[in-house]
């Protein structure tokens, strides 16, 4: 179960990511021939092919990547729906028209609720002007009935504008259970909670995502948006109103009342009324006196029926639509007995803000919204959500560091309300500097409250100076602290406890993972909260490497003294050899004794360890992956940075079409073909 599960979720995913294949029949036989002429006259000059470069915020960066998707322009003046899941973290946007002119556009609004988006052509852009645009109309989505014939328009793998046709199969389609149970989300926003779909068998491909279905009369009817083996659109009487919302505001305003609901149980006996499943804390509904138990059967004066997943998006499309602040009366019953409350629904807002990357931070963050505050137990929205950490940057070398999910309330003593004003108190100590300054942060994670210090500003330089090797004890240790010491009946005792064993500590066999380490040189080892973490690396850097010390261990109840000379600490990654491609854009270094350790491979195990890999470069698109061991290239054995860089400009003198990478991932080897884009060297 769990298997299919996974794999229903992954269709969805890539079908939100690019749309998915169904199968249908292709415009082609004599009989619907006029109807095609005719819908393709009123809609087919009015399609648009979307290239996107999208943002992606991850490890703490803004990445940037290339897809596409298709749209409608529905008016004269430029305005293209399509889906929030094209467009709507694009940072730059052209489109193609179906008179193969190209025009930039700009994202007007977009709404992940509803997977719908609308984007605006720049005339200013185009090689020709023009007065207006050719538009498509809507048309009446709940005039489908079964059985009905429709196309579906767009560009499908990002080719050419394309028609194929097929007919209506389900006019009120929601995600089969497996798929719902997966909480599939854009952008922390339940999708289809609103939605019935149009389900049809026109064949719909990558590409055609955000594309028109279209009715025998030539009016849009739906936008596709999915494919669960059958294609999937959004009815056109809902991404209408989305539509005409987000160019009217720029946004979709919508109410909360704080009421998590269910269809009715089949035990209840009930045959109208919709179950309450929870209700938030402090929310309009709470308020109301609403419990989870309850059953609505009116809200404000509509009957409220809830029995099959198929009516719930109607359901919750009401209660968003309530004016906010409007009194509205809810019918329910408990215990047999009839009540009504009256409750106000407030503003929602959106489930999740919009990332930003902090680069002084190194660090990706967004301001918190009111749900996001409910969600993470919060009493306010002020403070700044650290959404991800840029491996090496100043938060990732914080100690204690900062991680997803953290919420920064302080800055050198400071309060931060959002991310204005964390920017603005940034740029006020960093005024002038140009090194990073230590800075006290405070910050939250979960129910505790952590102080550390981030380095904010411009980044260090990289200092490449071999340092003195120092003393080094080749394993992992944890703070042996008070509550584990009580709970092992050794209250009292300070030190630190052996979790892993390194290669070194491996074969001499005198040392076994869970000793408590208590002294050194019979100096006690002061540690017993994990703040405490550096106390004991600290004491072994104290000594030269080649030492002999005395080792007080307890183990199974017994102090034993064990004679160790100390070992000299690996190269640190910063001293390994390096080596840059600009052809394929990544960066590679020497793999160091920690490196082996990290990933359990022998010490004999050779290999290029990838550093970096630039979004939206070969390698990338190679599906290379930081963290990668280079083992090979065209079949060339690489141990080495030397050989790597011979190996490379060899290929680059001889510019064969394709080069192999053999790598190793995890537990896995594979190997990726790259297609180098040789032209670059000959500029």
């Amino acid at each position: 179960m769990r298997e299919t599960r996974g794999i229903l979720a992954v269709v969805w995913l890539l079908t939100l990511a690019t749309g998915c294949a169904t199968q249908g029949q292709a415009v082609s036989s004599d009989p619907v021939r006029p109807a095609v002429e005719k819908a393709m006259s009123r809609v087919y000059p009015a399609l648009v092919r979307i290239h996107v470069v999208t943002a992606n915020y991850t490890r703490g960066r803004e990445q940037k990547w290339e897809s596409a998707g298709s749209g409608t322009i529905i008016s004269p003046d430029g305005y293209i729906v399509t889906n929030h899941h094209v467009v709507g973290k694009a940072k730059w946007i052209r489109c193609t028209l179906a008179n193969k002119e190209q025009a930039e556009a700009t994202l007007v609004g977009t709404d992940a609720m509803a997977d719908v988006a609308v984007i605006k052509l720049k005339p200013e852009t185009m090689t020709h002007q023009v007065e207006a645009f050719p538009y498509a109309k809507w048309g009446d989505s709940s005039r489908l009935r079964v059985g009905d014939r429709v196309f579906a328009m767009g560009s499908p793998m990002t080719l050419s504008q394309s028609v194929t046709s097929g007919i209506v199969s389900n006019v009120e389609m929601v995600m089969p259970r497996l798929l719902r149970e997966s909480k599939l989300t854009l952008d922390g926003e339940n999708v289809g909670s609103i939605v019935r779909w149009i389900a049809h068998d026109a064949a719909i491909y990558g590409g055609n995502s955000g594309g028109p279905l279209v009715n025998l009369e030539g009016e849009i009817v739906g936008v596709n948006e999915i494919g669960i083996g059958l294609g999937g659109a959004i009815p056109s009487n809902l991404a209408r109103v989305i539509a005409d919302a987000l160019i009217l505001e720029n946004e979709v305003r919508r109410s909360w009342i704080g009421l998590a609901v269910q269809p009715l149980l089949r035990s209840s006996g009930m045959k109208k009324g919709v179950l309450v499943g929870g209700v938030v804390e402090d929310s309009p509904a709470d308020k109301a006196g609403l419990k989870p138990g309850d059953i609505i059967t009116s809200y404000d004066g509509h009957a409220v029926t809830v029995r099959y997943p198929e009516e719930m998006p109607q359901l919750n499309r009401m209660v968003l639509e309530t004016p906010v602040g409007k009194s509205v009366s809810v019918e329910f019953h408990r215990n047999k007995k009839h009540h009504t409350v009256t409750l106000k629904p407030v503003a929602r807002g959106r489930a999740q803000a919009k990332d930003r990357e902090i680069r002084a931070w190194g660090m990706n963050a967004r301001d918190i919204t009111p749900l996001t505050a409910i969600k993470l137990k919060r009493k306010n929205t002020d403070g700044v959500l650290v959404s991800s950490i840029r491996p090496g940057g100043p938060c990732g070398q914080a100690k204690p560091k900062l991680r997803a999910n953290d919420v920064i309330v302080k800055i050198g003593g400071k309060g931060v309300k959002n991310l204005a004003e964390l920017e603005k108190i940034s740029a006020g100590i960093t005024h002038g500097s140009d090194e990073p300054v230590p800075t006290i942060v405070a910050f939250e994670r979960k129910a505790q409250h952590f102080l550390t210090v981030v380095k904010i500003g411009p980044s260090e330089k990289e200092n490449v100076v071999p340092e003195v090797r120092k003393a080094w004890f080749p394993a992992a240790v944890q703070v042996f602290t008070r509550p584990l010491a009580k709970a092992m009946g050794l209250e009292g005792t300070k030190g630190i406890r052996i979790t892993q064993l390194y290669p070194a500590l491996q074969r001499e066999k005198l040392f076994k993972v869970g000793d408590i380490i208590t002294h050194m040189d019979s100096i006690s080892i002061e540690a017993s909260e994990p703040e405490h973490a550096d106390v004991f690396p600290a004491m072994v850097r104290q000594f030269k490497a080649g030492t002999e010390v005395t080792v007080t261990v307890l183990r199974n109840g017994k102090e034993i003294e064990i004679a160790y000379k100390l070992t000299q600490e690996p190269k640190p990654a910063q001293e390994l050899k390096k080596y840059r491609d600009e052809n394929f854009e990544f960066s590679a270094r020497e793999m160091g004794k920690l490196d082996r350790t990290e990933k359990q491979l022998p010490e004999e195990h050779r290999g290029i360890l990838v550093s970096g890999v630039d979004s939206g470069g070969w390698a990338s698109i190679g599906r290379l992956a930081v963290g990668d061991i280079l083992l090979s290239v065209n079949g060339v054995e690489t141990p080495g940075i030397s050989v790597l860089e011979n190996v490379m400009k060899d290929l680059e003198d001889k510019k064969p079409e394709e080069i192999v990478f053999f790598v190793k991932r995890g537990i896995h080897t594979l190997f990726l073909e790259l297609r180098p884009d040789w032209s670059r060297t000959e500029r």
